[in-house]
């Protein structure tokens, strides 16, 4: 594993071009304004090739987020309301809502997501595991994990390894889809490059850049590193700070195929062009 990770931070270096744009500070090829011009004449979907294709619509991009400790049942539900009448991909709540959602949306073609270790990472695997399980069993369809970013930090990559998959084993023998959410801010450009190495290796389906509950959420630039180092093979989702279409439309550009909002009704709106409603903090 480590021989992979050293592969990849070295192909990493090796491909890069010389210089940054001057708008986002990220590389050349990976600027978000490279398809600005397809996307504001329009262009509703974009070629990314990456699992499962893109989807098809704005809010079939989007997973519905209400994570915020104080959440109460009656703004669950009227989560999975929303998110049944505007069909996003999925509602994404705390493991002790997954049940309560899970009967809302039944019948539905919106998923239950459900959280892994949630915010810290700072759990045991054997913990992450059950965790995941359970979730399963109330009726998650996708599981958003945390890394041991502590672990990361110290190097200690075989335990970030069986972390992750004691996640995503059990997510593939129930045919659940997998996210391993990195926490970039907290992350060094090579510290990001080997966990989302990590990620791969274990077989997950996502990387996934932030909780929404550390010191910073998406960006463009590090959208287009994740994307850079898992391929066409993995999905990328954005999560975090992700507040409007315009920021929906960087995010994709840089190569997310899944964005995680608490503003999704506020964001399909925008593209529909209606008038948008005030949304609140589902992180």
């Amino acid at each position: 594993m480590i021989d992979v990770v050293v592969q990849e931070l070295a192909a990493a270096g090796a491909s890069s071009p010389p210089g940054l744009c001057s708008c986002h500070s990220v590389r050349h090829d990976c600027c978000p304004d490279r398809l600005r011009g397809v996307i504001d004449a329009g262009a509703t979907r974009v070629g990314l090739h990456a699992a499962g294709g893109a989807p098809s619509g704005v809010a079939a991009m989007i997973d519905h987020t209400l994570l915020k400790p104080d959440a109460t049942r009656h703004e669950i539900e009227e989560l999975c309301r929303e998110a049944a009448q505007f069909r996003f991909a999925t509602v994404c709540v705390n493991p002790a809502w997954v049940a309560v959602a899970a009967s809302k949306l039944a019948g539905t073609s919106v998923g239950v997501c459900s959280v892994v270790g949630f915010p810290l990472g700072a759990t045991t695997a054997d913990v992450k595991g059950y965790e995941t399980r359970r979730a399963i069993f109330d009726g998650a369809r996708e599981i958003d994990m945390v890394i041991n970013v502590g672990a990361l930090k110290s190097g200690d990559l075989r335990t970030v390894e069986r972390d992750i998959e004691a996640v995503t084993s059990a997510c593939r023998e129930c045919g659940i889809l997998s996210k391993v959410i990195i926490e970039a801010a907290l992350l060094t450009d090579d510290e990001k490059i080997t966990a989302c190495t990590l990620a791969k290796a274990a077989g997950a389906d996502f990387v996934k850049t932030s909780t929404g509950f550390g010191p910073g959420g998406a960006t463009a630039a590090d959208v287009a590193l994740m994307r850079r180092v898992v391929g066409a093979d993995m999905g990328v989702k954005a999560a975090g700070g992700v507040r409007d279409l315009e920021g929906l439309k960087a995010m994709v550009a840089a190569g997310a195929t899944r964005v995680g909002a608490s503003a999704g009704v506020k964001i399909v709106q925008q593209a529909r062009g209606e008038k948008t409603q005030a949304s609140g903090s589902g992180y």
